[in-house]
C-alpha cells in the first residue's frame, strides 16, 4: 500500500526541475535496471458516435470534427493489425471503441477479438467504456490482459471536461476490472486547462488506484472539440508530471502516450530519463497522428534503449484456431 499523501505529492512539483529529474532517474534504475522499452500498438476497432461529450475528444458526437462514426471492424482485420503490430515489435495490443458502455453483442464479439489476439502471443488491452462486474469477468474469461480506463485529471477539474459521467463511475469500472483479474491501465491527460494542483490530485488519485500500466497523454487540441483552442502544455511541465509518475508509482509502466509526436526527440530523451520506459508505437492512435515507427526506432537506438522481446505464440489447437471459453462460443 503506498503512503504517499497528496500534500507529499504537491511537494515533489514544487521541487526544482533537476533535482526531481534526478530523483526520478535513481528511482527509475532502482526499479527498472534494464534500460527496455515496452512497445505498444493501438488500433479503434469501432470509432465515432460516442454519446459521452469528452470535451478533448475527436469521437464524442456532441462535436462536429468531420469524423464520421464507424461499425466495428471485422475480427480478421484486427488480427491483420496485430499481426503487422508483432512484426514492427510490439508486446501489446490495444484494441479502443468508442462506447460509453459494450453492449452484450459486443462484448461477444470482443471476447472472441481478444482471445484470437492473445493466441498469437501479445499481450492484449482494450478500452471499451465503462464495465459492470459481470462485462469485466467476461472479457477476463477471453484472456484480457489489461483494461485502460483513464481518469483524465483531477476529481476538482472532472466536472469542466466531462458531465455525461461521474469520477465515480471511472472509479466504479476501475474497480470492477481488478476484481475481475485484470490488470489495470490507468492515466490521464495534461493540458485540460487544469492546474498544477489537479495535476498532484489526478496522481494522488492514480497512486490509490496502483494501476500496472500509467499512459500520460498530452492534449492534442483538436477543431470542433470544446478544447480546440487550449494553450500548448509547456514541455518541462510535461516532463515534471511523468518525474512524479515514477517516484510515487516506481513499478508501474509509464507510457508516452497521445502528444508525442508534438514533444519532439529531446523532450522525449527528458521524459526516459525521468522515467517513462513504454510507448504507444505505430503511425496512428485512435484518431491522432504518432511519430512513424522508423522515428521511434531511430529515437531508440539514439539513447541506448533496447525494446522488450515479443512473446512467441502459444501453440495452436488442433483445429487450428484460438480456444475460447465456452460460455462465448
Amino acid at each position: 500500500m503506498s503512503t504517499w499523501t497528496l500534500s507529499a505529492i504537491e511537494e515533489l512539483f514544487t521541487q526544482p526541475w533537476l533535482a526531481l529529474m534526478q530523483r526520478a532517474a535513481a528511482v527509475h534504475q532502482a526499479h527498472w535496471p534494464t534500460p527496455d522499452v515496452e512497445l505498444a500498438t493501438l488500433l479503434s476497432v469501432k470509432t465515432g458516435g460516442c454519446p459521452e461529450n469528452c470535451g478533448y475528444c475527436p469521437q464524442s458526437q456532441s462535436f462536429d470534427t468531420g469524423l464520421h462514426a464507424s461499425k466495428l471492424l471485422p475480427e480478421d482485420e484486427v488480427l491483420h493489425a496485430a499481426k503487422a503490430a508483432k512484426a514492427a515489435g510490439a508486446t501489446r495490443f490495444c484494441m479502443g471503441a468508442a462506447w460509453r458502455s459494450p453492449k452484450e453483442r459486443d462484448l461477444e464479439k470482443m471476447a472472441h477479438m481478444i482471445a484470437s489476439v492473445k493466441a498469437l502471443g501479445l499481450e492484449t488491452c482494450a478500452t471499451l467504456g465503462m464495465l459492470s462486474s459481470e462485462q469485466a469477468q467476461t472479457l477476463q474469461a477471453a484472456g484480457l490482459d489489461y483494461y485502460n480506463h483513464n481518469l483524465d485529471t483531477s476529481p476538482a477539474h472532472y466536472a469542466q471536461v466531462v458531465t455525461t459521467r461521474t469520477y465515480q463511475d471511472r472509479i466504479d469500472t476501475i474497480a470492477a476490472v481488478r476484481e475481475a483479474g485484470i490488470k489495470v491501465c490507468c492515466g490521464g491527460i495534461i493540458g485540460l486547462g487544469e492546474e498544477q494542483a489537479d495535476r498532484a490530485s489526478l496522481i494522488a488519485e492514480l497512486v490509490k488506484l496502483q494501476p500496472e500500466s500509467v499512459p500520460v497523454n498530452s492534449l492534442v487540441p483538436v477543431p470542433g472539440t470544446v478544447l480546440a483552442s487550449s494553450a500548448p502544455v509547456d514541455p518541462l511541465d510535461f516532463v515534471r508530471v511523468i518525474a512524479v509518475c515514477r517516484i510515487t508509482m516506481p513499478k508501474a509502466r509509464i507510457r508516452l502516450s497521445a502528444g508525442r509526436q508534438q514533444l519532439g526527440e529531446a523532450v522525449q530523451a527528458l521524459c526516459f530519463l525521468a522515467g517513462a520506459n513504454s510507448i504507444f508505437y505505430g503511425d496512428k492512435l485512435l484518431t491522432t497522428g504518432n511519430p512513424d515507427t522508423r522515428a521511434d526506432d531511430q529515437l531508440l537506438e539514439k539513447l541506448g534503449l533496447r525494446t522488450v522481446a515479443p512473446q512467441a505464440a502459444p501453440a495452436a489447437c488442433s483445429c487450428g484456431t484460438p480456444t475460447v471459453p465456452s460460455a462465448l462460443a
